[in-house]
Order: C-alpha cells, then structure tokens, then sequence
C-alpha cells in the first residue's frame, strides 16, 4: 500500500470514528482523550512485559494423564481434513 493510499485510509477511519463519538458528551469525550492519550505514553516494553505476563498465565495449566507422545497421536488420529465424515 503506497503512502497516499495510507493516508486516504487514515482520513477515512477517522470520520468513522468521529461521526460514532461526536454526539458524546463533553465529559465522555475529555475521558476518551484521556485514555487515547495514556495510550500513547505506553512504552513499547510495558506492551512486550504484558505478552509475555499474558503468555505465562498458561503455563503449567495443561493436565493430562497422557504422554506426550500419545496427546500427538490422539491430535493425528482426530485431523479430519482428506477424509468424507457421514453426518
């Protein structure tokens, strides 16, 4: 996508966007600049921090009985793709 193609896109978003919140009250607006603002002011490693916290919540949540190489077999055996299911 070329520069003014961008930039066109850009121009249109943002007259979506402003004719869903220009009705909005004066204090609804303050708050949304607020939250865009503080959006801005993130750091691009508080982002990366929060993945990798967001990732770890899932570690160690799996429990199974199998080995791993019968969870792999299981998965195998269940693909349905190349195969005619009667339903």
């Amino acid at each position: 996508m070329d520069a003014l193609s961008l930039n066109t896109n850009t121009h249109l978003n943002s007259n979506i966007y402003w004719s869903m919140l220009k009705g909005l009250s004066k204090d609804i607006k303050l708050e949304l600049i607020s939250k865009l603002s503080a959006s801005l002011i993130t750091s691009k490693d508080t982002v990366e921090e929060n993945a990798d916290k967001w990732a770890l919540t899932f570690a160690g949540r799996w429990k199974d009985d199998r080995s791993a190489d019968e969870i792999i077999e299981d998965i195998r055996t269940s693909r349905t793709f190349n195969r005619n299911i009667d339903l």
